[in-house]
Order: structure tokens, then sequence, then C-alpha cells
């Protein structure tokens, strides 16, 4: 029987009853069942957070269990000149503290090869000059790399021609062809072959192969390489440099491990001095990074500072009934997490003189935050004069206290968080429980509106037949009232 409209035989409000039944049975099943899905959506919704944080701070942490991003050595270069920078240098974690003094006396360049001028036998102009009437092949290398590339020459190719097609071809290693025009009868058009290999004996080598004398004002050889054609207007040659007064070369502008884990990069000819003659030394130091340790810790601080901050917002309990409690308040595992957190932080570390995060001016304060404090609270020092006094006379010894494998405090740290963060740690798995649990909530209320349903339809069927009643004694009564009136 389908549910239907009460009340209309009998002039009874039964649909307002049926309603009020309802809702009577409705309300506190869908409280219960509403209030759970708010307490579910917000659990998931901290749970995410807190995971979110927690994976930044694993980050953080990595950064600093790592010997290579802890021991880094910062090049500082002072130049007598300013308007000159003769080189820009990098250092290993290896690199020994010192300081040396280093000019620039030469850089590293590639080799240039020239035609000749018109009047010797080279070309008239640059647009309609022909190589000439045989076809033949040039090869272009260089004999102490191996490196080379062909080019077909066609009969009547110009020389704009042959220009593009070696600045074109797909394996040229560093060839770079181009035409000067001099605007002179005697000197014509001259076509410029330059390397980009840089280093003595580098130099760039053009064969005629076939020996067509037409190509021979493009070459450097024939094809038995015994004659001799154009030779390089420019050799290649090295980069040279002074260290401390010590002559050095290298076959590219960067010298590299000439100071031991030091490179350096020539970028320009050091400035003279005022004799006109010697070059003046520019000073490299190779010193701690103490700056980007620095910056390093502070940025721990923080960010375990922020996650300490988003676990005390989660799990706080309302300070009055106008204030709610926090969505993890109370919970075990979030305690948990706090409780492992700050065992880590103070505990000792024996593989590094410092001992601990307070010998670098790291502390827990009573908000459970780290900080690096500004006064003396303990007779030893501030924060930052502790941390100042690392750096300067304990740099090595800060990344003992961090990456130790068995001690350190970002080692242990990382492990730690990665317990609770990763795809099956115990924050997403838990995540996920509450998710399904969540799933089995939305099927708990397809249940009860099922219900719901049944129990309408069985008050509905209740109360027609009440309906049903009333209207046949109306008409009964009615057919009563109307006999006695007409007798």
């Amino acid at each position: 029987m389908s549910i239907q409209s009460l009340g209309v035989g009998s002039g009874l409000a039964l649909d307002d009853l049926v309603n009020q039944l309802l809702e009577a049975e409705r309300k506190p099943k869908q409280d219960r069942l509403d209030a759970k899905e708010e307490s579910l959506d917000a659990e998931i919704s901290a749970l995410g957070t807190l995971k979110s944080k927690m994976s930044d701070f694993l980050d953080t942490v990595d950064e600093l269990r790592s010997d290579f991003t802890l021991q880094g050595r910062e090049p500082t270069i002072d130049n007598p000149d300013e308007a000159v920078e003769p080189f820009t240098a990098e250092a290993s974690n290896s690199a020994v503290q010192g300081s040396y003094q280093i000019a620039v006396t030469q850089l590293a360049s590639g080799s240039r090869i020239e035609s000749a001028k018109a009047i010797d036998g080279g070309f008239a102009s640059s647009s309609d000059s022909v190589l000439g009437a045989g076809s033949g092949s040039l090869t272009f290398k260089i004999d102490s790399t191996g490196d080379s590339f062909s080019l077909n020459v066609t009969a009547g190719m110009t020389l704009q021609q042959l220009r593009n097609a070696v600045n074109s071809a797909t394996d040229n290693f560093g060839v770079t062809a181009s035409i000067i025009d001099t605007g002179t009868a005697d000197g014509g058009a001259r076509l410029v072959f330059s390397s980009d290999t840089t280093g003595a004996g580098n130099d760039l080598v053009i064969v005629n192969d076939n020996d067509l004398a037409d190509l021979n004002r493009v070459a450097t050889t024939d094809s038995t390489e015994t004659a001799t054609y154009l030779t390089p207007a420019l050799s290649a040659q090295n980069a040279k440099a002074t260290i401390d007064g010590i002559d050095v070369e290298s076959d590219t502008n960067t010298f590299e491990n000439t100071i031991e884990n030091v490179s350096f990069e020539a970028q320009e000819v050091s400035s003279l001095a005022s004799d006109g003659v010697t070059y003046q030394t520019s000073k490299l130091t190779i010193g701690f990074d103490t700056e980007g340790l620095d910056k390093k810790i502070r940025d721990f601080v923080d960010n375990y500072n922020a996650l300490a901050k988003e676990i005390k917002s989660l799990t706080k309990y309302g300070s009055s009934d106008l204030e709610d409690d926090g969505a993890l308040a109370g919970d075990f595992m979030i305690r948990g997490i706090q409780t492992g957190l700050a065992n880590i932080l103070g505990s000792s570390v024996g593989a590094s003189a410092l001992g601990g995060l307070f010998q670098i001016g790291v502390e827990l304060n009573d908000k459970g935050e780290l900080e690096i404090s500004s006064t003396d609270k303990f007779g030893l020092g501030s924060g930052e004069d502790r941390l100042k006094e690392a750096l300067e006379n304990n740099y090595d010894d800060i990344a003992a206290l961090f990456t130790d494998p068995d001690e350190g405090i970002a080692a242990r740290l990382y492990e730690y968080v990665k317990e609770y963060t990763t795809f099956s740690g115990l924050l997403p798995t838990r995540e996920r429980s509450v998710k399904d649990e969540k799933d089995q909530l939305a099927t708990e209320r397809e249940q009860f509106e099922l219900r719901m349903m049944s129990y309408e339809q069985i008050l509905r069927d209740k109360y027609l037949n009440l309906d049903q009643t009333v209207a046949k004694l109306n008409q009964t009564g009615s057919a009563l009232l109307a006999s006695l009136g007409s007798a």
C-alpha cells in the first residue's frame, strides 16, 4: 500500500500526527549520525593536516641528516680592482681551509682559420664567390680529441652556401663559419672558421679530401695531410694563471683540483699593476659555510615549531564551554608523537664533542617549542652566543650532532617521523581507517532511511484504518441525525 494523505475522511489532523511521530523517532538517531559524521570529518581533516606538517618537517631533517649539506665550504674572493672579476670558485666539502693569491694571465681559446685576402688568391665578394667547378668534400677535425665531421662541396657552391652548410651540420662539434666583407678590393670577403675547442694543441684542421685545387683556398691541408695551405690566424691556447706565484695551466678556462678539492673558472685576465707588467692577484679564501649552516639550523627550529604548534592546536582542551576541544584532544597516538619528538631533541649525542642541541644554542622552552634565546638564562651564555661559538669553533662537530647514523638527532628524527608519514605509516593508515569508518556511516544512513520509510508506512497504515473508521462513524451519525430530523 502506498503512503497517502491522512485525515481526509475523518477530518482529524492525522498527517501532522504521523509527521510528529516520525520526527520523534528520527531525531535522536539522526543527531547521533550527524554528530558521528562531524567528528569523523574533523578527525580526517586533523590527521591530514598533521601528516602534511610532519612531511614538511621530514624534508627539513632530511637535509640536516646528510654530511654533504652540513660540511659545506665557502669560497670568498677579494679582488684588487672592483671592476674586474678574474674568476669564480667552488670548493667541495673536503677542501682544506686556507687562502691563496691568484692571478689570471691568459684565457683559454679555440683556434681560428681565415681565408686569404682577395689580392692573395682569396674571394672577391661574399655574395657570388664560387668555391670551384668540381665536386668534393671537406673534413673538419681536431686530431687530439678525435672530433670530426665532413661536408660535401658541390660544383658551383658559393661562399655563403658553404658557411650555412658548416653551421647547420648535424655532427658539427663546435665549429662556426662566418664571412667578413672587408669592403676593399684587395681584402675582398674573408671566410672565417672558429673552433670552440680550447687548449694548446687542439687546433682545427680542414682537410681537402679530394685534393681539388679550388678547395685549397678553404683548407689547411691535402688528403695526405702533408701539404699546408691555410694556417691558423689564432692557435688554440690554454688558460694560464699563477697561484701564490706558481704558474698553472688548463686546456679550458676551468682549473679543476689545481688546488685540491677546489675549482676556479677564469672569466677575464687580471688587471695589471701600476708598472703595466705585473698582474694583480685576487685573494681566494676557503672557509666554512657558517652562514649556510646557521640558516639550516634556524629553519630546523622554525619547522619544528610549526609542527609543535599544529599538534598543540589539534590536541588542546577548550578552556570553557564556549571553546571547542581540538579534533584530536586526548588522542593517545598524537601524545606519543609529542613525547617521542621531545625525547630525541633532548637526547645526548656521544659522537659529537658538542653533546646535544643545548650546546649550539637550541633548547625547548616551556611551551614545548624550540628557541635560540637572546638572553643568558643559566649563566652559560645566550642561545645566540652558544650558536655563534659552535659555528666558529666546532663546525664539523655540528655535523656529527645531526648526522651520526646511530645517535644523530636529525638521523633519528628522520627515521621516527618517517614511521608516521610514509604510505604504510601510522598516520596514513589511521586516516584510511577513519575514512572507511565514514563510508560505513554512509551505509548506516542508507539503512536508517529505509527503516524510517518502513516505519512511516506502518504508521500510515495504522492511522488510515482509524481515519476510515472515524469517517464511517461520521457518516452513520449524520444519517441518524438526518432520520431524527425528518421524524
